[in-house]
């Protein structure tokens, strides 16, 4: 058990990646916080996986863009179970649409979920953390579009770029304290968030042909990852994004 005493919050955990996450998380022993923004439905699905697993979690609504949610997200993770160990930041959003058509509301949105959430996440979590005196692992769900562009899509793109310099810039200053900060970077992975491109198999079929490997990563690969970078296996990993893409961001192309 990789994880075993080990408590883990992660944003966005009621579906897709977030939700592979947790599941992978608790497989390997740690006690786990859902946190969801809107329905809790999805959310508490994820805890009775968990829970019938024999494993320990509990859900909590958070809006990650709001200070005051997030610090009550890490306030309930020490308040169930004693303490934080881990932190993912996985909420995210994003909406297509050509550059010179893009409302400032849209680009608000995007910078507020995929760039100010994370950064009010990894600030609280590392108070946390600090205040136990323990090492602890933050984990920033990426994308492969921290650096490679992505027209129609450029409030996300600048988001996910910001989060890389984050990591890279906080990393450093908490190495002190024994806490590592690190990205994940997947590239199309088939989750909910994918379905309008699903739904166009011309689109679908471009979108395979940018991917060395053929085909679309699943939620399970990119925990897997996660995992990892969450146990005492990597404790000497920090400052750095990992792609998980099939080679995606070897083959650049229009989507």
């Amino acid at each position: 058990m990789q994880l075993a005493n080990k408590v883990a919050a992660v944003t966005g955990a009621g579906t897709g990646i977030g939700k592979a996450i947790a599941l992978g998380f608790a497989g390997e022993g740690a006690a786990v916080v859902v946190d969801y923004a809107g329905h809790p439905e999805a959310a508490q699905e994820t805890v009775r996986e968990i829970e019938a697993a024999g494993e320990k979690a509990v859900a909590v609504q958070a809006d990650v863009t709001e200070q005051e949610d997030v610090r009550a997200l890490v306030q309930a993770c020490v308040a169930e179970f004693g303490r934080m160990d881990i932190l993912v930041n996985n909420a995210g959003v994003e909406h297509k649409m050509p550059f010179l058509e893009t409302p400032l509301d849209v680009w608000n949105k995007a910078i507020a979920v995929n760039l100010t959430g994370p950064w009010l996440g990894c600030q609280e979590a590392a108070k946390q953390m600090v205040s136990q005196g323990t090492p602890g692992r933050i984990i920033n769900i990426s994308s492969v579009h921290e650096d490679l562009p992505m027209p129609t899509n450029s409030p996300y793109c600048a988001a996910k770029g910001s989060v890389r310099m984050l990591m890279r810039t906080i990393a450093v200053e908490l190495a002190p304290y024994g806490i590592t900060v690190n990205n994940i970077a997947p590239g199309a992975v088939d989750t909910p968030m994918d379905a309008p491109l699903k739904a166009r198999p011309d689109q679908m079929q471009e979108l395979l042909s940018e991917i060395p490997l053929g085909r679309m990563g699943k939620p399970e690969e990119i925990a897997s990852l996660a995992v990892y970078l969450a146990s005492d296996a990597s404790s000497y990993i920090t400052g750095s994004t990992f792609l998980i893409d099939g080679g995606m961001i070897r083959r650049a192309g229009s989507l």
